[in-house]
């Protein structure tokens, strides 16, 4: 039985790997796997890159930005065959703001102003300076006026600690993945702004990445393991084991948090924290409707806000970079063999909440087009 290690961060969205363990569905594909907590997202980088572990739960732009150098030195290649989950962070926001500044950025423009002229800007965490939270976080805010590079200052918090950061006021908002804003709506110091599915509807978010040697000396057992992933996905998504499985996240050794706090965002219901619920079209999902599908298209689209952001210096190998990080011809392996249909078209046109359209055939022109921005080279 082949042994893979796993590294994973504390969140909902690491959910497939967790119960896919729990349940021994990896031992049911004859595969043994380790999984390893990890503190922040740079030290799930670094495990990958020690090769302490082969595998991880890990934020979708992360294999992009490495594939570009831009998570340090001797980045080893990652490939993803495997979306974990769609959708399920949020951008949350301090008390402070409360009844003030819900999903449109631009009510908080005029105090972001003051506050920069002031020389006391407004701080917004987020978990990794090239990772999707920045991402979330940036588009918002510029949605609405905002310059994230110029009128607030952005800082990186670990998941975990983000609740905390709020609490001593070292941030006026944050965007991270769950269970963590919904654990600041339940000790009265924040509210929900927007959801990341209401920026961009349907969104890829966390994948299932393996280092590039290990996925090529190892087909049989990546396949194998993308199995059991799916056969989680599926027990996940069914809203009847939901009760189930936040109990079963919550336990010490995996999230080690309050079980309600994640069991509350499992669903399409949201309870924004300020008064406001709604039912959205788009949850956290894990399985269904051939939602992992690893279409180069979304590594593209990532692409463009590292350009768009002068995160990356000059025009990225939007191309080349995509193919060598996504691998559907893996996924495809994986759903051939277990008989499956996928019909979600590959690479589709994006359209997010301020109106703006992303498509994948123009890259350049796309990540140039944006009014604010911090263009490099």
């Amino acid at each position: 039985m082949t042994l893979l290690t796993v590294s994973f961060l504390p969140l909902t969205d690491a959910a497939p790997f967790l119960v896919a363990q729990a349940k021994g569905l990896f031992k049911q594909q004859g595969v043994e796997v380790a999984l390893r907590r990890e503190s922040s997202w740079t030290a799930l980088r670094d495990a990958l890159n020690k090769g302490t572990s082969q595998a991880a739960q890990i934020l979708f732009g992360m294999p992009a930005a490495a594939a570009c150098g831009l998570l340090g030195d001797k980045q080893k290649p990652l490939v993803v065959p495997w979306i974990l989950s769609r959708n399920g962070q949020a951008i949350t926001l301090s008390n402070r703001h409360r009844g003030v500044v819900t999903s449109d950025s631009s009510a908080l423009l005029a105090l972001a102003r003051e506050r920069r002229d002031a020389g006391r800007p407004l701080v917004f965490g987020h978990t990794l300076r090239v990772g999707t939270h920045a991402m979330w976080l940036r588009y918002w805010l510029a949605a609405g006026g905002i310059h994230p590079d110029e009128d607030v200052a952005l800082i990186t918090v670990p998941p975990p600690q983000m609740v905390g950061n709020m609490k001593t006021r070292s941030v006026d908002g944050f965007c991270v993945g769950e269970p963590w804003n919904a654990r600041a709506i339940s000790e009265g110091l924040g509210y929900t702004a927007v959801t990341s599915q209401e920026i961009w509807p349907d969104h890829p978010e966390k994948v299932c990445a393996f280092s590039g040697e290990f996925a090529e000396e190892n087909p049989d057992t990546v396949v194998a393991t993308l199995k059991s992933l799916h056969q989680a996905g599926l027990w996940l998504d069914d809203e009847a084991n939901h009760d189930e499985a936040a109990t079963l996240l919550a336990q010490p050794d995996f999230l080690n948090c309050d079980a309600a706090w994640i069991r509350c965002r499992l669903g399409p219901k949201v309870d924004y924290g300020d008064g406001r619920t709604r039912s959205l079209d788009h949850s956290l999902v894990f399985a269904k409707g051939g939602v992992n599908r690893p279409s180069p298209g979304y590594a593209v689209w990532f692409l463009t806000q590292l350009r768009r952001w002068g995160l990356h210096y000059g025009t990225p190998d939007y191309s080349g970079v995509s193919t060598r990080v996504m691998r559907p011809d893996i996924y495809e392996r994986v759903v051939a063999e277990l008989g499956l249909t996928d019909t979600e078209p590959t690479d589709p046109k994006e359209a997010f909440f301020d109106g703006k359209v992303f498509d994948p055939s123009d890259p350049e022109g796309y990540a140039t087009g944006f009014t604010l921005k911090t263009l490099l080279g």
